[in-house]
């Protein structure tokens, strides 16, 4: 029978075993690995605070524009995910957009798109060999030129 003290050390080493798998820590030592934890809380924590900066500036930077489509592209693994938004739609947007998802070679899985007054898209593709600025650039331009033609047809 282990006693109640044995018991705690081996309580404590586990969740030290368990600590330093979850801050990557190559450590040996009980005191190394309460360490690197602590250097790795505060790596976190400058995280947060930079992507608060980088939230705020963004936030800052849609109040500028009165008509700001905002165009996201992040990498998944071996696809990506695009998210589109303006707070204007114009008829042909969404076919605009796809258009330009087709002249980059995207191959789109999976979209869901609303066009009434606002224009929304989310699309998940698959293999990706294109640059997330060149689609962002891309899908950014075809907004453009279809509100451009839209105001066109209006004049």
């Amino acid at each position: 029978m282990m006693s109640r003290e044995r018991k705690k050390a081996a309580a404590l080493h586990e969740k030290l075993q368990i600590l330093r798998s979850i801050t990557h820590s190559h450590a040996l030592s009980d005191t190394s690995i309460i360490t690197d934890a602590s250097e790795y809380i505060k790596e976190l924590k400058q995280k947060v605070v930079r992507l608060n900066k980088e939230i705020a500036c963004a936030e800052a930077a849609a109040l500028k524009q009165n008509s700001f489509p905002s165009v996201t592209v992040e990498t998944l693994g071996h696809g990506f995910l695009i998210n589109v938004f303006s707070d204007k739609s114009c008829p042909g947007l969404l076919v605009s957009i796809l258009e330009a998802f087709d002249e980059l070679g995207l191959h789109v899985l999976e979209a869901t798109a609303s066009c009434d007054d606002t224009f929304r898209l989310e699309a998940v593709g698959g293999e990706n060999q294109v640059d997330e600025h060149v689609i962002r650039q891309t899908v950014l331009q075809a907004m453009s030129n279809c509100s451009e033609s839209s105001g066109a047809r209006e004049g």
